[in-house]
């Protein structure tokens, strides 16, 4: 099935762009559509002129669940991966002009998209912008960095303060963009300075200061601004006990995770008020009697009651319909208030934590 693109005039006109789905010959458009393929609508011009002028790579109408770890979500409208900060900087432009939405990912570890999808433009920093350069104890680290390289890359360097990285599976700048982390760490504690591509198209140079970051949150998260590079400052350390530190924490998280069904990592925020007063998350689920319940595909792991897997075919329907019986239960038998870490992506673009989105149920 394809649909393609000709010029109402000039149907011979030598192409000026391919793809798998579309022939682009021209700004004027005839659409004519095989099996609804395309939903776009009046976004599909400007989806077709920003896939020719940006050399990226660029996709049409692919399924985000192949973008994110649950293996969730319907298609998005245009898929695109930039690869440098300047080409960023065009999309955001070009996105904000156009009043089209824009949705940013890395990984897609922390996200559940809808089951529509994205009507829209993602743009995703990946191996496209993933350059890590070492000099001394300063790590420059591209925003699409996958995490566990960076701390890999820290530690042969001998430089201590990552460790606790080594087992997150996610990019550079989501990573910045949560404050991200474990073993009550996060990432901001090492960050000296992040350059970020703003909701104007504008590059800009952060502070830590700046970023404001406390436990999992930053200012980054309500800016809108897109991670493209972020400057750390590691100490000096010994490889050998940095490399024992690693090993120990990816061995716990072997013990304690489920690594071979498809999740996405700690579904609800921990704290330290709450390990206080009633236990962290997957401790506080399980006491509800919560492990294993399952709703359609999507089921609270047997191995850690802190994440939903995905049996195999689960939607978003079913991941935020099991989440909003999760919460009930827990502030109904243990009087606490289960706030999500996980985002959650609507078809719109907006982004926000998933059980606002399951409370709306």
């Amino acid at each position: 099935m394809k649909a393609y693109l000709t010029q109402a005039r000039r149907v011979d006109a030598e192409p000026i762009f391919k793809h798998s789905d579309f022939l682009v010959l021209t700004d004027d458009w005839v659409i004519m559509q095989h099996f609804n393929l395309l939903r776009t609508g009046s976004y599909l011009p400007a989806l077709c002129r920003i896939a020719v002028k940006i050399d990226a790579l660029a996709q049409f109408n692919p399924p985000l669940a192949q973008q994110n770890s649950w293996q969730i979500g319907g298609p998005a409208d245009l898929l695109i991966e930039p690869k440098n900060a300047q080409q960023v900087a065009a999309i955001v432009r070009f996105a904000r002009q156009e009043q089209i939405p824009l949705v940013v990912i890395g990984q897609g570890t922390n996200l559940l998209f809808d089951d529509a999808g994205v009507r829209g433009i993602v743009m995703k920093i990946g191996s496209q912008m993933a350059q890590i350069t070492i000099n001394g104890e300063q790590i420059l680290a591209g925003g699409g960095a996958w995490v566990p390289q960076l701390a890999r890359l820290s530690m042969r360097a001998g430089l201590t303060g990552l460790e606790h990285c080594i087992g997150i599976p996610g990019t550079v700048g989501g990573l910045v963009m949560m404050n991200g982390g474990s073993q009550h760490k996060g990432i901001g504690e090492n960050i000296a300075r992040v350059r970020v591509v703003t909701t104007a198209g504008e590059e800009e140079m952060l502070t830590q200061a700046d970023c404001a970051f406390a436990y999992r949150q930053s200012a980054l998260q309500t800016t809108g601004a897109v991670v493209v590079q972020a400057e750390l400052t590691c100490l000096s350390g010994d490889i050998a006990t940095i490399r024992r530190a690693m090993v120990a924490d990816l061995r716990n998280r072997r013990q304690k995770f489920p690594r071979k069904q498809p999740n996405c990592g700690s579904v609800f925020l921990s704290s330290a008020a709450m390990h206080a007063s009633v236990g962290p998350p997957g401790q506080i689920i399980e006491a509800a009697g919560l492990k294993g319940v399952r709703v359609g595909n999507a089921e609270v792991s047997r191995q850690h009651a802190n994440f939903i897997v995905n049996r195999g075919g689960a939607t978003s329907a079913d991941v935020l319909t099991l989440i909003k019986q999760i919460r009930a239960k827990v502030r109904t038998e243990i009087g606490f208030e289960l706030e999500c870490e996980v985002r959650y992506v609507s078809p719109e673009g907006q982004i926000f934590p998933a059980h606002k989105q399951a409370d709306l149920l």
